[in-house]
């Protein structure tokens, strides 16, 4: 075993909540400051350790896939610059819902759950109440509270917090970072939709395994690794033409390859793939083949990013509600007005925000055939005139070149008067099965 492996194990050894130091390693187990501290780093890399403003570094539970539309309570700590006063093992717990208590106890407690956080001044009543009730406490104005409170807190392992704001700015602080919070997308990952359990040859097989393989599961590319597991190349039935069975798969296999991590996003994977015209990409960890990402797994994950649930309203959602749209034969027509939200310093439309309004349109236009599953590749624009708030502006977005795996579309602005306000290009790379 690797020191790296005994830090690492050591770390999982120890309870939820324990505070951790590099120097405590180093003397528990009898090494280097400097190997102390890697390991550290690559165990909090891994999620199983914590820095937390005010508290330091503490073992937590791994989080695998966190909720987009809630907070930790590390978080709330950060962004409240709160002092943490108690119950520092559930740090790492989840902000399901916050109510303000500015009522009477007996009335508080009808609005109590487990996993909730009471926003509270220094009402020991409230706060003991809370406690009880498994929900987290924030108090605020700056107050400590009784030793009884955090000894509740430390028992039963909730957050108590302390905050110097008052209840309003704290309940305005959380709100804000929950609709950010809820705007974002799940981040798709490769490790999230690839083939684990990949068919593979090795470099020593022959041309023949290729066949049997390829019999087996009627596929035409494999990735091929030696003895170690170690990614080498790839072999597809086009690098078979011209070869005897008996001839080694290392002397026909295709050495320029691409390849991703697990930890890639599944968007530039699909970038990578569309530029190469690649429907197999092996998918590698420290050189080590893990698994493979065909074209199908990127169509699925895409279509899934765009049946993800936008709970929260976007700049892109404020502009586009304003515009109607018309289908025009091959094209599309919108109309709608310049809002505030657009405005450039100077009272027109800003150059970015009109740029948004053509290469949306133009993606719309490329979608309308249900040609969902799309990279683009560039977009050119051009501006001839400025735009003032609350000026109608009709945009036309037609796709001048289709092909099987390239789409051009070409999007005009105009104003009122039917002068032209922009132009611009979008060229973009369909996938297909």
């Amino acid at each position: 075993m690797s020191k790296r492996e005994e830090v690492i194990n050591y770390i999982l050894s120890l309870q939820i909540g324990a505070k951790i130091s590099v120097r405590g390693i180093s003397s528990e187990l009898g090494l280097s400051d400097g190997t102390s501290y890697r390991a550290m780093k690559e165990a909090e890399n891994m999620g199983i350790v914590k820095t937390v403003p005010r508290v330091g570094t503490i073992r937590v539970e791994k989080v695998y896939k966190k909720n987009i539309e809630a907070l930790t309570y590390t978080e709330v700590v950060s962004i409240l610059d709160a002092t943490i006063l108690g119950g520092k093992e559930g740090i790492n717990r989840t902000l399901n819902k916050f109510i303000i208590g500015a009522m009477a106890v007996e009335s508080i407690s009808k609005y109590l759950r487990p996993g909730y956080l009471l926003i509270v001044g220094n009402r020991e009543e409230a706060q003991e109440l809370a406690l009880e009730t498994e929900a987290a406490v924030l108090i605020t104005g700056g107050f400590d509270c009784s030793e009884k409170i955090k000894a509740l807190a430390n028992e039963k392992g909730i957050p108590l917090l302390s905050s110097t704001y008052d209840s309003f700015t704290v309940a305005s602080m959380i709100n804000k970072a929950i609709y950010d919070s809820m705007i974002k997308k799940e981040i798709i990952l490769v490790e999230d939709v690839m083939e684990s359990d990949a068919k593979f040859l090795r470099s020593t097989d022959t041309i023949a395994s290729y066949r049997i393989l390829m019999a087996e599961t009627n596929h035409e590319r494999y990735p091929v690794v030696d003895e170690n597991m170690k990614l080498v190349g790839m072999i597809t039935l086009r690098d078979l033409q011209g070869h005897d069975e008996n001839e080694s798969i290392h002397k026909v296999m295709n050495r320029e390859l691409i390849s991703v991590t697990p930890k890639t996003t599944v968007a530039y994977a699909a970038h990578i793939m569309g530029w190469d015209g690649k429907k197999l990409c092996p998918v590698v960890n420290k050189k080590k083949l893990v698994g493979v990402l065909s074209i199908q797994d990127v169509m699925k994950a895409m279509e899934f990013a765009l049946r993800q649930p936008q709970v929260a309203e976007t700049i892109e959602d404020l502009v586009l509600m304003n515009f109607s749209c018309i289908h025009e034969g091959d094209s599309l027509h919108f109309n709608g007005q310049i809002i505030p939200q657009m405005l450039d310093p100077f009272g027109t439309a800003s150059w970015s925000s009109l740029n948004m309004l053509l290469s949306t349109m133009g993606i719309m236009a490329l979608r309308q055939n249900n040609n969902i599953n799309i990279s683009v590749d560039s977009i050119t624009a051009y501006f001839m005139k400025p735009v003032q708030m609350g000026s109608d502006i009709d945009i036309y977005a037609e796709v001048i070149d289709k092909g099987r795996s390239f789409s051009k579309v070409e999007i005009s602005m105009f104003n009122r008067l039917k002068e032209p306000v922009a132009k611009a290009m979008i060229s973009a790379k369909i996938f297909s099965k």
